[in-house]
């Protein structure tokens, strides 16, 4: 016997139930970690409710609002994670510790698919962010293509502190924003990143009181939507490219680009 096909709104219950709510409005959708009684802490049930939505997302959306409720953006991973108990329903880490190589190789790719859409190509991402953005939080955060952060917000990267290493796909988008050797002692010593240090390093594309973080977040998110979408896509993928080709190879493709886009405009593309 199948089980029935979920629908929208038992989708939703679910989601809800894992601390996670989206809305869709036209173009931009935003989505929520609502459990601000835990401080928003992470567990496999919202990783996959996170990675879902990255799924189903109407294609209509150009841009990825990612906000929390309550005092703080995410604790990080649930600690009873680390328990003997767990989380009803979940592994445990001593059962994935247990596990074949090839499937903690797999549980771990399907925890990282909450975190890794959020840069796809077609989409701009937004994290406002608040509070303590800690472990998970903090890759969740680091996950999106840029990041509002209210006054108060505090960063740490304490997975090393724990005896484990940040493995959300959260390092590469590290070492980028602030280089190797900043990456290595904030996550090496797990210390606190507040909001004046977020924005030097250029963790955080602005800082603003808390009371004006969803303002901000919104009015960035009004003004990513006023370029043409096809501009936009062609503009990010240059730059997400440009790291890795030599200042040539990226003349070469600025041209390519721009001659897509102004046959584009002209009527006569492919």
């Amino acid at each position: 016997m199948t089980a029935p096909e979920s629908t929208p709104a038992t989708t939703a219950e679910a989601r809800l139930a894992a601390g996670v709510r989206l809305e869709v409005e036209g173009e931009l959708a935003t989505v929520t970690l609502c459990h601000p009684q835990r401080r928003n802490a992470q567990t496999p049930a919202m990783w996959r409710a996170l990675a879902e939505i990255g799924r189903e997302l109407p294609g209509s959306v150009r841009v990825v609002l990612l906000r929390a409720d309550g005092l703080s953006f995410s604790a990080g991973l649930d600690r009873a994670m680390f328990t003997p108990e767990g989380i009803p329903g979940e592994p445990n880490f001593l059962a994935l510790a247990a596990s074949s190589d090839k499937e903690l190789d797999a549980a771990i790719d399907g925890f990282q698919a909450a975190f890794t859409w959020w840069r796809r190509p077609d989409l701009i991402s937004v994290a406002a962010v608040q509070g303590h953005a800690v472990g998970a939080g903090f890759q969740l955060a680091l996950g999106c293509d840029l990041r509002v952060c209210a006054e108060d917000v505090q960063f740490s990267m304490r997975e090393t502190s724990l005896g484990l290493v940040p493995d959300l796909a959260g390092t590469k988008p590290l070492t980028d924003l602030v280089g190797y050797a900043r990456a290595l002692e904030i996550c090496a010593t797990g210390r606190w990143v507040h909001a004046d240090e977020a924005a030097a390093l250029g963790l955080a594309n602005l800082v603003v009181p808390a009371a004006e973080l969803d303002g901000a977040a919104r009015d960035l998110a009004a003004a990513l939507l006023a370029a043409p979408r096809d501009a936009v896509i062609e503009t990010k993928a240059l730059l997400q490219g440009a790291g890795g080709r030599s200042y040539e190879e990226q003349r070469a493709a600025e041209r390519a680009a721009q001659a897509r886009r102004l046959r584009d405009l002209a009527g006569i593309g492919d």
